[in-house]
């Protein structure tokens, strides 16, 4: 594991030095704190792998490269450093693209190394040959392309930086036979922005206004999260008796426990967050690019404060106004900007101070009758809901149990789930309305696919999330779908000794798609069932455990004994809860139109 790596004994050379281009690509690595990397082998980059050990580096070789991506996504969002990807030029490079898009999306720093064809037989089409800049310039903050061996430790070296500044991935990619001779050159030490808190005219701005506020509320972005941020977003909510609602996947932005904690905007997030954010003069939108899908309509309440004056933080500003319209932009970091305000607030009157016994009131009661809504929604009441239940409480699952209801389901996770866990869930309708039970202590602990949205990213990212921090319980959520597109990551899990427990809702259909099949198509069904095998089975024949859990009062303890052999034996376990066929919302109504034939 990572955390058992040391770098006291990993000396990088200092000053001109021959060597060959393969090791000024491993040294350089080092000197970016590199210890573990994921992919597949491949005799593109054999030579530079044949040093990766003698450097601390550890390739964790995966079943399919899409996870392999995947992976260095978890890894990198848990550690803060960077993640690493590798693979064969061709369709190694190509398997990689969906991962590295939601990589994109989620803004991590994941370096894509692409070894490429060599430069003698480039262009004639010769084995594993393709063009492999173009399959990322749409999901990449910088390319990086080797033109000659002596300046790979320059181009390695500016893509981890690169990562780092930008804050999402970078491509270096490498001819093949630019590995190979002798050079002579100097690696790069790494270079880190030192990012400040933004404008002063803009900070100004945005105190004055905040003085002003009724009812300000925070949204806790994922910039919280990325700069560290969460105690100085405590504090400012703190001064301000505000309200904090965190961004749309974005959970782990701020303690579930604080008092000023209301939980998630966007799809299948907290009403109470969203009635709250319905009350704001002043929103503060800190470390939030304000995306659209984590503002829209939800629960059938349009929230969002048409009148209510915006501050948006963000360290992009080309992401300042993009979305909603703004009365004050600072581009800055969060974390310094959050200082940089409250202490520009410091000692001053505000008008919200006048209100805030009676705002805490109004908080506290708003969270109690969301509580108490979800412990009373024990299952979706939509028609066809109703009816699947009606259908399912028939049937019997192939263990003679009973189909049981999502949310029943998530509320047991929730309660069963251990300290300081990390959780990581996919795309999909049980997993979306995960979204209203997923709370968190501290950052660094929520993975989600973000605006992305691909099947088969929760799996291998909270493998990478495991290899980063082994000491901490690593958690994915998958329905059956998303499921049969990353189960063959169990086998990494088994043969690298990373263990991770797996929840996969068995429901037997693709269910955020035949939702819309049931609200605008009539219920006429078309390629949304699954008919499935059973994944502890599958689980098993990898070696990892596998458990079926068909009765309710089972999910918590079975939760419960696949993390104690997680963290004390070192094992794997897929739990398979066999759900009824009820769904819950769809994403957004506005997506499709009734046909007209």
């Amino acid at each position: 594991m990572s955390d058992q790596h040391t770098q006291a004994n990993r000396s990088v050379p200092t000053g001109p030095t021959k060597m060959t281009p393969s090791e000024a690509f491993v040294e350089t690595m080092v000197s970016n704190g590199v210890t573990d990397m994921f992919g597949i082998m491949g005799s593109a980059f054999m030579d530079a792998m044949d040093i990766f050990a003698p450097a601390g580096i550890r390739l964790v070789p995966v079943v399919h490269e899409q996870g392999a991506a995947h992976m260095a996504d978890g890894y990198a969002r848990v550690s803060g450093r960077h993640g690493v990807v590798i693979g064969q030029n061709g369709p190694g490079i190509s398997n990689c693209v969906t991962a590295i898009a939601a990589a994109y999306w989620a803004h991590t720093p994941v370096v894509m190394i692409t070894p490429e064809t060599g430069t003698g037989t480039m262009g004639l089409g010769g084995f594993q040959e393709c063009n492999q800049l173009p399959m990322f310039q749409e999901f990449t903050k910088y390319q990086g392309h080797v033109t000659h061996p002596a300046r790979m430790a320059e181009y390695t070296g500016r893509c981890f930086d690169r990562a780092m500044s930008e804050m999402g991935p970078t491509q270096l990619n490498i001819p093949r036979d630019y590995f190979y001779g002798e050079i002579t050159c100097e690696i790069p030490k790494p270079s880190r922005l030192d990012r400040g808190p933004g404008g002063e005219q803009s900070l100004n701005d945005a105190a004055a206004l905040l003085a002003t506020a009724k009812f300000p509320v925070i949204i806790s972005g994922g910039g919280v999260v990325m700069s560290g941020a969460v105690e100085e977003c405590k504090a400012l909510a703190e001064r301000l008796g505000a309200p904090v609602v965190n961004s749309y996947l974005h959970n782990d932005s701020f303690p579930a426990s604080h008092p000023l904690w209301c939980g998630p905007l966007g799809y299948q997030g907290s009403k109470a967050a969203m009635k709250l954010m319905a009350q704001a003069d002043v929103v503060i939108a800190l470390g939030s690019r304000l995306g659209p899908f984590g503002t829209l309509p939800q629960h059938g309440m349009d929230y969002w404060p048409k009148q209510a004056k915006i501050i948006q933080i963000d360290a992009d500003n080309k992401m300042l106004g993009l979305v909603k319209k703004i009365s004050v932009g600072i581009c800055g970091d969060a974390k310094a900007a959050a200082i940089a305000l409250t202490a520009r607030l410091d000692g001053k009157d505000l008008v919200c101070d006048a209100n805030r016994a009676e705002r805490a009131a109004i908080i506290a009661n708003e969270k109690a009758a969301w509580e108490k809504e979800l412990d009373e929604w024990t299952h979706e009441k939509d028609a066809f809901s109703l009816d699947m239940i009606e259908e399912n409480a028939k049937e019997k699952t192939f263990q003679g149990g009973d189909y049981l209801h999502p949310r029943q389901v998530l509320r047991e996770l929730e309660k069963a789930m251990p300290p300081r866990a990390m959780v990581s869930t996919d795309i999909g309708n049980i997993n979306s309305v995960a979204n209203s039970y997923l709370r968190f202590e501290e950052p660094r602990s929520f993975f989600a696919a973000m605006s992305f949205g691909n099947c088969g990213y929760a799996f291998p990212t909270i493998i990478g999330a495991k290899a980063a921090a082994p000491d901490r319980p690593a958690i994915s959520y998958a329905g059956d779908g998303a499921w049969g597109m990353s189960l063959m990551e169990t086998m990494t899990c088994v043969r690298h000794n990373i263990p991770v427990t797996a929840v996969v809702f068995h429901n037997r259909q693709w269910g955020a798609e035949k939702k819309n099949q049931v609200d605008f198509y009539n219920r006429r069904f078309v390629a949304g069932e699954l008919d499935n095998t059973s994944f502890a089975e599958i689980a098993r024949a990898m070696g990892a455990e596998g458990v079926t859990v068909d009765k309710i009062e089972d999910v918590g303890p079975a939760l419960k004994k696949a993390i104690d052999a997680q963290m004390n034996e070192g094992k794997t376990t897929i739990i398979e809860i066999m759900c009824t066929r009820e769904l819950g919302d769809p994403f957004r109504r506005d997506a499709l139109s009734k046909p007209v034939r």
